[in-house]
């Protein structure tokens, strides 16, 4: 079967008013019906296969018919299935094995969604007609069509306004974009908050004036949170959403801090004479600013992987700002420090060190402990999903709104 639709044109001699109408038929001609697919279908469900998205596809049409039709989009389709024929017994257990379901009515499209949810899936859910409205509704995600009926927008989700199916992996791309990137910008900045209220505590508790002045804060925050947090939000992310955000923030947000916080007052105590003068004061504050920014700046070394070219210059122009700031006599004015006591800008450089190789522990031992991917430089595939989201993104814009395709509704389920 080839999926087309065939009508036969004949010829009678009886009118159509006859009560023995249509008579003798004479056959004229064979006139072949072919489905339009979306031109834009084939290269996104190519997308989600490649993300390891299980691709359904569900029709009222007849099942040999979707099943052709589907073929023609790169579709493993296996044998389609009659969804007539579906006893109620295996009826979950046929959902979960097969990909391509024809004669399906809007009860089953519904069951189906259930059942694909039962069995531990979070299942989004394309269509555009009525029949498809309580599947979608159901659905973890319904997407509509924009040209579909309003009962369907009404209750999707998402919906398509330019009926395009390459907008998909777009919406993909963007929501892991921004949960990902979120959980960056979120290890960041508490990992600041864990250690700027254990160095607070400590000099509380050990009766120590502060060793900062708000200026020396400054610093960190231009190079090492602020900047570096905004560019670190911007760009496309891939991986995968998970559960568990909060969790994985917070293991690795309150130790990182932790350290900072501890290698810091470490070096501040080691420096600290209270009967100095205030020009040591400053050098005192110095060093201690010193640590602080070395093991911090590993912070956003480790935030920052697996690495591509730009984020490479992410890290190292602070640390050019950072000698700039601490070397150049008009910033060290200006920033109120002072870098001349060897000795102590050689403390403060070991214990920051030493800070550093923690936090570096710390990345790869939560990467063995709970299973999270520990990848230094952005992998092939990964560099793949963008170039294919970009190029799905070119041709959705490029593309007019292409004829009435198939009405056909995808199941999605995401293992």
């Amino acid at each position: 079967a080839t999926g087309q639709r065939v009508l036969l044109l004949a010829r009678s001699d009886t009118p159509v008013t006859a009560a023995n109408a249509p008579g003798n038929l004479e056959p004229l001609a064979f006139i072949l019906l072919d489905q339009k697919i979306r031109p834009d279908a084939s290269d996104t469900l190519r997308y989600f296969d490649s993300q390891g998205v299980a691709v359904k596809v569900i029709s009222g049409d007849n099942a040999a018919a979707v099943g052709a039709v589907t073929t023609q989009l790169g579709v493993d389709v296996g044998t389609p299935v009659d969804a007539r024929t579906i006893p109620e017994a295996s009826f979950a257990e046929t959902i979960n094995e097969n990909a391509v379901f024809g004669r399906v009515t809007p009860d089953q499209k519904r069951a189906m969604v259930a059942a694909l949810r039962g069995a531990g899936h979070t299942v989004a859910m394309t269509g555009d007609g009525v029949n498809d409205v309580l599947a979608l509704k159901d659905a973890d995600l319904g997407i509509g069509m924009g040209s579909g009926t309003s009962a369907t927008r009404s209750v999707a989700k998402i919906v398509l306004l330019d009926d395009k199916f390459a907008s998909l992996p777009h919406v993909v791309g963007e929501g892991r974009r921004v949960v990902g990137n979120i959980e960056r910008v979120a290890r960041l900045f508490l990992t600041k908050t864990v250690y700027s209220a254990v160095l607070a505590i400590a000099v509380l508790l050990f009766a120590l004036p502060y060793p900062f002045v708000p200026i020396h804060v400054t610093i960190t925050g231009w190079f090492t949170i602020g900047i570096p947090a905004f560019l670190l939000s911007l760009p496309p992310n891939n991986d995968a959403a998970r559960p568990g955000f909060v969790q994985r923030v917070m293991r690795f947000g309150f130790p990182a801090g932790l350290i900072v916080g501890v290698a810091t007052f470490i070096t501040y105590v080691m420096l600290y004479d209270g009967a100095a003068s205030s020009a040591y004061a400053t050098q005192v504050s110095t060093a201690t600013l010193l640590t602080m920014i070395i093991a911090s700046s590993w912070v956003l070394v480790v935030v920052a992987r697996p690495y591509v070219w730009w984020k490479i210059l992410l890290i190292l122009l602070p640390l050019v700002g950072y000698g700039v700031i601490f070397l150049w006599p008009l910033t060290q004015r200006v920033f109120m420090l002072d870098s001349s006591n060897s000795g102590a800008m050689a403390l403060g450089t070991l214990v920051g060190a030493v800070g550093a190789a923690l936090i570096e522990a710390l990345w790869w031992f939560l990467g063995l402990r709970f299973g999270e991917p520990a990848r230094l430089w952005q992998s092939a595939e990964q560099r793949a999903a963008q170039r294919t989201q970009a190029e799905l993104r070119k041709k959705a814009t490029a593309e007019r709104r292409a004829g009435d395709g198939a009405r056909v509704s995808v199941a999605a389920a995401v293992k």
